[in-house]
């Protein structure tokens, strides 16, 4: 198995249990990701040792949820932080999240019965690569099934996020849903909405930026957990689109396409742009004499989006950037024929890459030109950037040593003279005080 640095820091934590006299093994994701032939985020150790025990083995320890077995053990240069999990059994999990008891044990048997889904509910000998697996979970890796261990009606009843995770790691690992286990997400799919919005919010848009987008909001719409954490989203179903434009289908076949070219690793602001641009269309749709049509959508679909983001939860920057590009996505159509200074503006917004990356998924998941984009990119990325931010020629300093009274009209003078350095047509200083003075007399 190919090492690296948070592997050798899990495996010399294990070899230093072991050395105290006590069972300890990778357990979870990582030992799914070995056996998957994949590349570990980070890695977690399952022990018999008890938590005051674990503290005491190792010099720098963090006691973030000992309550539960959980220390978290700090090697390395740079430091790498390993969590080390007691063996253990959980009681009922009255919050929806956390037992209200555990009982540690010694036995990894018993341990990994009490976590989500098989296939995170291995163990593995680091310095053997022996597996101990008491719950299939190596049957369904090979028969790519996500199946929650023991009765998934009551995983889920554990943790509600649970369901949500399932869709995820389907659609990560392009795997299905084990039928009792979608069954009992169907069934318990309204109680997700128990789950604190951050917790949805960010398995949301760990889903989005995993690389299968598309899959995933498919089976989030089959499981009935769509309509339960993005009605709006929910509402694209059957609602037509211009089939001179679109015709790829409804607003939703559109989004699934669009979230189907989403990149592993793209920025979750793009991806929950690309998932809500068109969220304004179920609202304002139409058939008028010519066509369908959706006027106003996208100011329709910014105040929704506002409303989706605040109900999860989003940081005021991602909120912005998200807001950003469902705005501007339609202001491709008109780049060509928009004036010099209107166009530099344009690049000027915050990650114009992101509205860049966004119009070319919109193109093409529906009639497939990339002519516009083409043109965008193309001027984007030769325009030197001091044409597009130049330090300007005019101030409101200037302005007021040029006998101008301090006002509103500032602001709308200044663009004045800022547009026509934009244009290229004025060049100085002077110019642009004189482009002023003439439009707007001094009083």
């Amino acid at each position: 198995m190919p090492g690296n640095s948070a592997q050798d820091a899990a495996a010399q934590i294990v070899a230093r249990l072991r050395a105290a006299g006590h069972q300890a093994y990778f357990v979870g994701g990582c030992v799914r990701d070995l056996l998957l032939g994949r590349e570990p985020k980070d890695f977690d150790v399952a022990t018999s040792a008890l938590p005051d025990q674990v503290l005491t083995l190792f010099e720098k320890t963090f006691a973030v949820g000992a309550h539960f077995g959980v220390v978290l053990v700090s090697s390395g240069e740079p430091e790498i932080m390993t969590e080390v999990a007691t063996f253990r059994s959980d009681g009922v999990y009255s919050d929806g999240r956390h037992p209200d008891a555990v009982r540690f044990s010694s036995s990894p048997d018993e341990d990994v019965k009490r976590r989500d889904f098989t296939i995170n509910g291995m163990l593995l000998d680091p310095a053997t690569g022996e597996v101990l697996d008491f719950v299939g979970g190596r049957n369904d890796l090979q028969a790519g099934l996500i199946r929650a261990i023991g009765d998934p009606g009551e995983r889920f009843a554990e943790d509600k996020l649970r369901m949500l995770r399932a869709v995820r790691f389907a659609a990560r690992f392009a795997f299905a849903l084990q039928p009792a286990t979608a069954m009992a997400i169907r069934e318990l799919a309204p109680a997700v909405k128990q789950v604190s919005r951050e917790r949805v919010r960010d398995e949301l848009t760990r889903m989005l930026t995993e690389g299968r987008a598309g899959s995933a909001f498919e089976m989030l719409d089959a499981t009935g957990l769509l309509a339960q954490v993005l009605p709006e989203v929910a509402k694209m179903k059957g609602v037509a689109q211009p089939p001179q434009y679109h015709p790829e289908g409804d607003v939703w076949v559109h989004t699934m396409l669009l979230l189907a070219g989403l990149p592993a690793g793209c920025p979750p602001a793009l991806a929950w742009g690309a998932l809500l641009h068109d969220v304004g269309k179920p609202a304002t749709f139409r058939v008028a004499p010519d066509r369908i049509r959706f006027d106003g959508h996208v100011e329709t679909g910014i105040r929704i989006a506002e409303e989706i983001c605040r109900r999860l939860r989003f940081p005021n920057h991602e909120t912005e950037q998200i807001l950003s590009l469902i705005a501007n996505h339609m202001r491709f159509a008109d780049a060509p024929r928009m004036k010099q200074s209107t166009l530099k503006r344009f690049f000027r917004l915050p990650h114009f890459d992101q509205h860049l990356a966004l119009h070319r998924l919109d193109c093409l998941a529906s009639h497939g030109s990339l002519e516009l984009y083409d043109f965008a990119r193309e001027r984007f990325e030769t325009l030197p950037e001091e044409q597009v931010r130049p330090s300007l020629l005019l101030t409101g300093k200037d302005l007021i040593e040029a006998g101008y009274r301090p006002g509103p009209q500032f602001t709308e003078m200044l663009a004045v003279a800022e547009d026509a350095q934009l244009e290229g047509a004025v060049h100085t200083r002077q110019q642009a005080l004189a482009l002023v003075q003439e439009r707007y007399p001094v009083p």
